[in-house]
């Protein structure tokens, strides 16, 4: 009897495990040189200017938005497309989000639907801000993002929790706008466990950042802590957003397996490419350049099926595999949806895409007797459902 493979799993192994233990040695295990190590590693693999770690990828947004002043009575334009902690941190700062749909081509953004969108808002609530999300690590059509933002005088903040490491013609995914946000949550491309890092090339914006994640205090404690002397000023009301030297660790490691992590998933996304793409009623991802792979997201046409995803989905369950959904857009949350008068029809892309979606089981530690069971599994699902029809 096979175990069940799981939709996610870390791929750790003894490097993390000493990394911790050293760590956990020497007698520092919060913010300290682990974690200034890992931010100029990082900062150097993506070539920016500033990379600043935190306690969280929706920390990194949050400190992204504060930092170029959003503040009540502001638009923020995202898409529904995405996790909940894209918007959210939007109203953390009192300003409103202002949804597009996705590309008729893929999950994201629409670029079209932006500038209108922009054109569009009210001089009392102008949109100041957009926040494209790379889903799945497939990298949004920045060349005309950023042409946006420029053309409108917006900021372009990019949600790249998905999409580390996406190399793309215009540079890796996160460092094209303004700032870039990373998520290293223990299902992400690399992972500290719970952790992200923001990255820019503005000095100004950085140093905000670096304020702003620890209270507001001028000195981090590190500093405080190696130069001998305790003084420090509040500046402003800050956060607790740190990443403490436990999970810089884990990182450094992470980031140094990080090619060879793409590598892994790549071949996994092959291999599903070349043994569902051939079957009418699904419809693979894209292969489009710099496509880091965090998600394999298959499109069901349930015209040609006789169930419908939720069915499907439980059972591959039955078969032993996991998979999830992504997204239950965000207009069809109950906070969005009461908050801002939204309906499924509001965003029909996403909506359609919504309810067709299966996400398959794409991390490095999954075996090619495992990638053989997801496929086979899928395969006589879909055929069995297909035939029916």
């Amino acid at each position: 009897m096979h175990q069940p493979i799981p939709f996610a799993r870390p791929s750790i192994g003894p490097a993390e495990e000493a990394a911790v233990l050293e760590v956990l040695r020497s007698g520092w295990l919060t913010t300290g040189e682990r974690t200034q190590r890992f931010e100029k590693e990082f900062a150097e693999y993506v070539g920016v200017g500033h990379a600043i770690a935190v306690c969280s990828g929706t920390a990194a947004l949050h400190l992204s938005l504060e930092a170029i002043g959003i503040e009540a009575g502001d638009r923020v334009i995202t898409t529904p497309y995405t996790f909940t902690a894209t918007a959210e941190i939007i109203r953390y700062l009192g300003a409103d989000p202002l949804f597009v749909d996705i590309s008729e081509q893929s999950f994201n953004i629409d670029p079209e639907l932006v500038a209108e969108a922009i054109e569009h808002a009210p001089p009392a609530q102008p949109a100041r801000c957009v926040i494209p999300v790379h889903v799945a690590g497939e990298p949004c059509d920045m060349d005309r993002l950023t042409d946006i933002g420029r053309r409108y005088g917006v900021f372009i903040v990019e949600d790249a929790a998905h999409a580390f490491p996406s190399r793309t013609a215009m540079g890796f995914a996160g460092t094209i706008g303004e700032i870039g946000s990373y998520s290293f949550y223990a299902n992400k491309t690399i992972t500290t466990g719970e952790g992200g890092m923001v990255v820019t090339n503005n000095a100004d914006i950085a140093d905000r950042m670096r304020v702003m994640r620890l209270h507001g205090i001028d000195r981090p404690i590190w500093d405080r802590h190696t130069s001998n002397t305790w003084e420090y000023d509040v500046v402003a009301p800050g956060f607790k957003y740190n990443m403490p030297d436990t999970a810089a660790a884990i990182g450094l490691v992470q980031l140094g397996r990080a090619d060879e992590f793409l590598e892994r998933r790549e071949s996994i996304a092959r291999r599903y490419i070349e043994a569902l793409g051939d079957r009418d009623y699904l419809q693979c991802p894209n292969e489009s350049e710099g496509h880091a792979w965090h998600l394999f997201i298959l499109l069901l046409h349930l015209d040609r099926l006789r169930i419908d995803r939720n069915s499907f989905i439980r059972r591959l369950a039955e078969r032993g595999i996991g998979s999830s959904v992504h997204y239950k857009p965000l207009h069809q949350m109950s906070y969005y949806r009461d908050t801002y008068g939204l309906s499924p029809d509001s965003y029909p892309r996403a909506t359609d895409r919504f309810h067709r979606v299966i996400s398959l089981p794409i991390y490095p530690s999954l075996a090619e007797s495992e990638v053989d069971r997801v496929i086979a599994a899928v395969l006589s699902v879909g055929d069995e459902a297909a035939a029916r029809r």
